[in-house]
């Protein structure tokens, strides 16, 4: 009988809280309505562009035909899958791919860092100004004002052909070798980005205790040692969740950039995933082949990320989640 009581003690003492909790909840939402007002907008563009389109994923597994929709489509299971991964295409997409987001991860992880360095370390104050408005510029070019550069500065007839040609040299088709297109690609986006992925890092840094300058000067170090023991590891935790995110999308080289500079004379080092998703999907219009790469691609990034930001926590205690 005395367990009865107790139990039905347990379940009012836990009624009790759980309505306390939703009382607690519609105060914080009426005393703050206009701060939940403004995620309306953000959840449904969210809701309608991210997770309403995963209705359709279905169609990777299914050999879609258009008039018979997403459920009178027959059934083929991993059909689409095995035949992209046993594609001839497939050891080419994946290494192009993978080679040039790692090459971006690695080239692309430290300028930044030395840009918001500088910047931060810099006393003339018109001169900072003048710095981060020069290279955060470039960031807001479109991707084909960016190409059209690229073509005619490194054309035949271009900048840089005019200087080689200028000492004595021959000049070099940039645009038209495979073996110039990833370098092309990933220090052309560091130029573009770099002074804008500077913007999170000078925040990190602003948010150094003006303590910890202060001491190092007392105990005698110099900028370098300011730097080596204050600001790196001021900023290291925002670096690795950087890092972490930018694993995440390590299949998912962009499609604008790649297209855009892709030629026949190039092809063999610029079909990436993202073009040969294009080309299977509107070009072919073979639709289910298309989302079952696009969703290979997902899963395969999710492994990742979840992967690193496992080995980030329990060698830094930093991560994500």
């Amino acid at each position: 009988m005395s367990r009865n009581v107790n139990y039905s003690k347990m379940i009012t003492i836990s009624d009790s809280k759980l309505q306390q909790r939703k009382k607690r909840i519609r105060t914080a939402i009426f005393q703050h309505w206009q701060l939940y007002l403004l995620l309306v907008l953000p959840l449904t563009w969210v809701l309608i562009f991210k997770y309403y389109p995963m209705y359709g994923l279905q169609i990777a597994f299914k050999d879609y035909v258009m008039k018979l929709g997403f459920w009178g489509s027959e059934w083929v299971g991993l059909k689409y899958f095995k035949t992209f991964i046993g594609s001839h295409y497939f050891p080419r997409l994946i290494g192009n791919t993978m080679l040039i987001s790692c090459y971006s991860i690695v080239a692309g992880f430290f300028p930044p860092i030395i840009l918001a360095i500088i910047i931060n370390e810099c006393k003339s104050r018109w001169f900072k100004k003048s710095v981060q408005l020069i290279t955060y510029a470039p960031h807001f070019l479109s991707t084909v004002v960016i190409v059209s550069i690229l073509t005619q500065v490194l054309s035949l007839h271009g900048f840089v052909n005019s200087m080689i040609s200028a000492i004595g040299l021959e000049p070099v088709s940039f645009l038209s070798e495979s073996r110039y297109f990833k370098s092309i690609y990933v220090w052309s986006g560091i130029w573009q980005n770099v002074g804008y992925s500077s913007i999170i890092y000078i925040s990190a840094l602003s948010g150094i205790n003006p303590e910890l300058y202060e001491a190092a000067i007392i105990d005698g170090a110099n900028i370098w040692k300011r730097i080596y023991y204050v600001d790196l590891p001021g900023i290291l935790p925002t670096a690795i969740i950087l890092l972490i995110l930018s694993t995440a999308r390590i299949l998912d080289v962009g499609f604008e950039k790649v297209y855009l500079m892709q030629n026949p004379l190039n092809m063999r080092a610029s079909d990436v995933i993202s073009t040969y998703t294009y080309r299977v999907g509107l070009v072919d219009m073979n639709y289910s082949m298309s989302t079952a790469i696009g969703l290979f691609q997902s899963s395969i990034s999710l492994v990742l990320i979840t992967v690193v930001n496992k080995i980030s926590s329990k060698l830094s205690d930093t991560s994500l989640w």
